[in-house]
């Protein structure tokens, strides 16, 4: 009994120590690269070793004389030998940061992971806050800058992925650098041609049933006619929040009622949690705040850089207000992402469709390994690569979940499209 516990101890001793060679020699792996300013472990559950390091980005990889900026990018380790997933986040990364954290085709396949926080977004932003270098293709050259560092670290195949403007991001650097990544998985990432697209009004004028597109706008309807009665809850809300618009807390209140529907499905809500019309003004109330809050309006939020890129090529959506223009203090929605949503020191931006041109164009002639996912009832659906469903791509795969919102995941899709989804991905990983 002794004898066998001693031989316990000493196996526990040789895996610590292996365990803390392998940490070693990651470190050290990662202290050799130049663009690695600073390293920091980071607590784990699901991996061997996380790190959260800062790779020095030039603000334009094309003339790096004009200065640098410091990018976060979380490194979570499982082996040498594994394959890496690249998080191409369209936001910030603070979320990555939590010990339990794992994608979900990390998680799927046992993968290591490298999450890419955006430029412009939270510690990833630069001093001064210069929106010339918010570009795309800017987003793409830092991407493949952390790909290259990292080659020799892990030269297991790697796949590309992110979850909506994530999405667009993966796209768009498969389309910049085809050869960086052996796969891309975009999640609900749409591609729009314009700064109101419009292709989401008349989606949001056909997606579900004709019961549940009446009750949604019988419920926008019934807070419009009771603005008297809800305006002045509504204003006391923004004023405890600390909330400024580039409008009148009543337009903004009109803007929240436009933006309800468009809330509503992105995120799945039940139709069935929608108040009656003769509900008291507190459900009414409540219901309004829990799907469409006017932070999203508010100047200075965390989105401004996302608007500052729809604005100039990522592009964005519309309003339709014809069914409400008897209550609406807003004659036209025509303009709002200028109006309401830019920084004053990014009103001036033009759109470009270069980007949306270059991203269509690629993906038309080109067959690269690529699985998109897409929820049937999500309005950015509407700009979805659907199109790309034909008998002349072998590679390119297109799933939509049935009733699925902007919460689409290969995980959430109906059991024989998900096995589907998962046996590509692993006889490409195998090849």
């Amino acid at each position: 009994m002794k004898h066998s516990k001693i031989l316990y101890l000493l196996g526990l001793l040789c895996l610590l120590s292996l365990s803390a060679v392998a940490q070693t020699t990651l470190q050290e792996k990662l202290k050799t690269i130049s663009l690695i300013t600073e390293i920091k472990p980071l607590e784990s559950k699901e991996f061997a070793e996380k790190y959260v390091t800062y790779f020095t980005q030039p603000l334009d990889h094309d003339r790096p004389e004009l200065g640098s900026f410091r990018q976060r990018v979380i490194i979570s380790h499982i082996g040498f030998d594994r394959p890496t997933v690249i998080v191409t986040e369209g936001y910030g990364a603070g979320y990555a940061l939590s010990p339990r954290y794992r994608e979900e085709l990390s998680k799927m396949f046992n993968t290591n992971m490298v999450f890419v926080e955006y430029r412009y977004f939270l510690e990833s932003t630069p001093n001064p806050r210069d929106w010339q270098y918010l570009t795309a293709e800017s987003s793409a050259d830092d991407l493949h800058a952390v790909r290259q560092a990292l080659k020799d670290i892990y030269p297991n195949k790697w796949i590309a992925t992110g979850i909506s403007k994530g999405g667009q991001t993966a796209m768009l650097y498969r389309t910049f650098y085809p050869n960086d990544v052996d796969i891309t998985v975009p999640y609900v990432g749409p591609l729009c041609y314009g700064v109101e697209d419009g292709r989401h009004e008349p989606f949001l004028r056909q997606v579900g049933t004709e019961d549940e597109r009446r009750k949604i706008e019988d419920f926008q309807l019934e807070v419009l006619k009771r603005k008297s009665t809800l305006l002045p809850r509504f204003e006391k809300h923004c004023q405890e929040k600390k909330y400024e618009f580039n409008a009148s807390t009543e337009e903004i209140y009109d803007y929240s009622v436009l933006e309800y529907s468009f809330a509503f499905w992105q995120w799945g809500t039940p139709v069935s949690t929608i108040p009656a019309n003769n509900a008291s003004d507190d459900e009414i109330y409540k219901h309004f705040m829990a799907i469409s809050e006017p932070s999203y309006f508010a100047k200075g939020g965390g989105n401004e850089s996302f608007f500052v890129q729809a604005a100039r090529e990522l592009g964005y959506y519309g309003y339709d207000i014809r069914p409400f223009k008897k209550y609406l203090s807003i004659t036209s929605s025509k303009g709002y992402l200028k109006k309401l949503m830019l920084p004053d020191d990014a009103k001036d931006i033009k759109f470009d469709k270069t980007l949306s041109k270059k991203i269509t164009k690629f993906l038309k002639k080109n067959d690269p390994k690529m699985i998109f996912v897409y929820g049937e009832i999500d309005p950015w659906s509407a700009a979805a690569t659907t199109w790309l469903n034909t008998d002349k791509k072998e590679n390119v795969h297109i799933f939509v979940e049935p009733r699925g919102s902007h919460l689409a995941r290969i995980n959430t899709l109906p059991e024989e499209m998900k096995q589907k989804a998962i046996s590509i991905l692993k006889k490409w990983l195998e090849e």
